[in-house]
C-alpha cells in the first residue's frame, strides 16, 4: 500500500551532511579535534584515526582548504610538530553537522524491528515451540 505524500518536500535530502565532512577519515579526524580543544598533535591525529602519514596529510589539507581546521607549528622537547585546531567556523559547521546526523538517527528510529527496542524472552520448548 502507497503512502501519501505528507506534503514535506526533500525530507530525506539531508543536505546538512557536508562531503567534506561526511568523509569516513575526516569525520574521525574532526571528532578527535573537538574533542581537544587546545589542539592536538599530528602523530596523536595518526594513531588516533589509523591512518598513514601520508593518507592523515591529504585529510588534513583538505579540512584547512576548507577553512573547518587550522595548523600551527610548534615544537616538542626541540622537534617541530604540527598542532590542529578546529576554527570557529569549522566548530560551527561541525556542530550542525552533527545536528544533521541526528536528524538521520530520528528519521531512521521508526525502521528498527521491535525486537531491538526490547528484549523479547527466549521461547521455551513444548508443544508448538
Amino acid at each position: 500500500m502507497k503512502r501519501k505524500p505528507d506534503g514535506r518536500r526533500a525530507r530525506f535530502n539531508y543536505g546538512g551532511l557536508e562531503r567534506v565532512i561526511h568523509e569516513k577519515a575526516r569525520l574521525g579526524i574532526l571528532t578527535a579535534i573537538v574533542a581537544e580543544p587546545h589542539g592536538i598533535a599530528f602523530n596523536d591525529l595518526k594513531e588516533l584515526c589509523g591512518l598513514t602519514d601520508g593518507n592523515l596529510s591529504r585529510h588534513l589539507k583538505t579540512l584547512v582548504d576548507a577553512e573547518l581546521i587550522a595548523a600551527e607549528r610548534d615544537s616538542d622537547a626541540g622537534r617541530p610538530q604540527s598542532i590542529y585546531r578546529l576554527t570557529r567556523v569549522g566548530r560551527a559547521r561541525f556542530l550542525e553537522y552533527l545536528a544533521e546526523l541526528e536528524r538521520v538517527v530520528a528519521d531512521a528510529a521508526p525502521a528498527r524491528p521491535a525486537t531491538s527496542r526490547r528484549r523479547q524472552r527466549p521461547r521455551t520448548g513444548g508443544a508448538g515451540a
